[in-house]
């Protein structure tokens, strides 16, 4: 009796799997089997979700908000959202232009598959979120990748921009505070940017600004609140990195009404709105105090500080310093080609990464999972005790090479 192939959709099949996860999944396992596993390979807050927010939660759950919303959100969460957007960042949006999701991943899918035809092309510079080319790759584009390093500390110019648009072009992808640099693009760089897309009226702008409260040295600011680009760009944001609200899966996007319109419809036959209890939590989130919000993200600030000294004094990599999020991108090229104490050649950052989680119980994610094979992420959302061990096992790893 023969055994048939599933039947598995070619779009599918040609996605690229989730390397953050995979390493997460075998630290996970490791540690599983009793290893002691120190994990810097997750994009996760290491803080619990504030107090406030949680009690919003358990209210709704003691009233009996546990039943459908309406498919774009409750009208309470969407005006808070359109509150904040107007007092952090100058947009002024309607409330019907904003859409709640189940977190900002599906706000960027449902954008892309609403914008791209087809054959299109989406621009996306790299070092990118994993995520970004198979988002694409489902809505049948293009992903054309912008190729930045250290020298621009990881930006993408406007020389770059201009040459990259071709008579397909329909997105930019643009995420600042950047997944997995930590850059920031400043007011100028952003401004520069506009000019070339003032040129080119048929490209959009998906700006993905999840990190945007754990900026630190340099501000924050949407490219939608430059002059023309509100009504060209779709921004999308959420809770999960800010609030400690990973689990809770809640996100939105604002943008022209048409293009919400058309979010919202796909999102209605996918998987309706986002949990009820959640959005009662978001309202929370929104309205309630800044101060824990201002005291995770002085942590982090602390573990940037430590961690960039701690890893730019180990021979051989090279990191700029980020200025917002919570990772590390550091170069990792002087130590591909050299052997393992077993004699094992390392030729990729994937191959060191799992040395180095192997013989040193260490998680990092390779370069490869981020359009960059010569660097590594490092995620210091972990409590100093944890960084500085791992730093311990890096450096003892890498010095273990020949």
């Amino acid at each position: 009796m023969s055994v048939l192939s599933p039947p598995v959709a070619r779009r599918v099949r040609e996605l690229t799997p989730s390397q953050t996860l995979a390493m997460t999944h075998r630290a996970m396992e490791l540690r599983r089997q009793g290893k002691p596993i120190v994990s810097l390979s997750a994009g996760e807050p290491d803080f619990d979700t504030p107090d406030h927010i949680r009690e919003a939660a358990i209210e709704a759950i003691r009233s009996g908000f546990t039943h459908y919303t309406p498919n774009p959100g409750i009208p309470e969460l969407r005006e808070a959202i359109a509150r904040k957007l107007l007092r952090d960042n100058g947009l002024q949006y309607e409330p019907r232009q904003i859409l709640c999701s189940s977190g900002a991943k599906q706000s960027l899918v449902l954008a892309v598959l609403a914008l791209v035809n087809p054959g299109e092309e989406v621009l996306i510079p790299t070092p990118y979120w994993t995520t970004y080319p198979e988002m694409v790759k489902l809505a049948g584009g293009v992903p054309r990748y912008l190729k930045t390093g250290p020298e621009t500390r990881f930006k993408i110019t406007p020389e770059q921009l201009e040459a990259a648009i071709t008579p397909r072009t329909r997105l930019l992808m643009l995420c600042s505070p950047s997944n997995p640099s930590g850059m920031i693009y400043t007011e100028a760089e952003l401004h520069d940017l506009v000019e070339v897309l003032r040129r080119h009226e048929q490209v959009w702008v998906l700006s993905d600004e999840i990190y945007e409260y754990l900026a630190y040295e340099l501000p924050h600011m949407s490219i939608a609140s430059l002059p023309g680009m509100q009504e060209r760009t779709v921004v999308v944001n959420g809770f999960s990195k800010a609030y400690a609200m990973t689990g809770w899966r809640l996100g939105y996007a604002a943008g022209p009404l048409p293009v919400i319109e058309a979010m919202e419809n796909l999102q209605g036959q996918m998987t309706s709105a986002p949990n009820s209890i959640a959005q009662k939590a978001g309202v929370a989130a929104l309205e309630g105090p800044r101060e824990p919000i201002e005291r995770m993200r002085e942590a982090f600030r602390r573990r940037r500080d430590f961690l960039h000294a701690a890893i730019s004094r180990i021979p051989g990599l090279d990191c700029p310093k980020p200025e917002g999020a919570f990772y590390l991108f550091p170069n990792i090229s002087a130590y591909l080609g050299r052997r393992t104490p077993d004699g094992h050649i390392l030729q990729t950052a994937e191959e060191l990464c799992l040395y180095l989680l192997e013989t040193q119980l260490v998680a990092l994610v390779p370069g490869e999972a981020f359009g960059d094979p010569t660097c590594v992420r490092i995620s210091y959302a972990a409590s100093e005790a944890e960084l500085q061990e791992a730093v311990h096992r890096i450096e003892a790893g890498l010095r273990a090479l020949r």
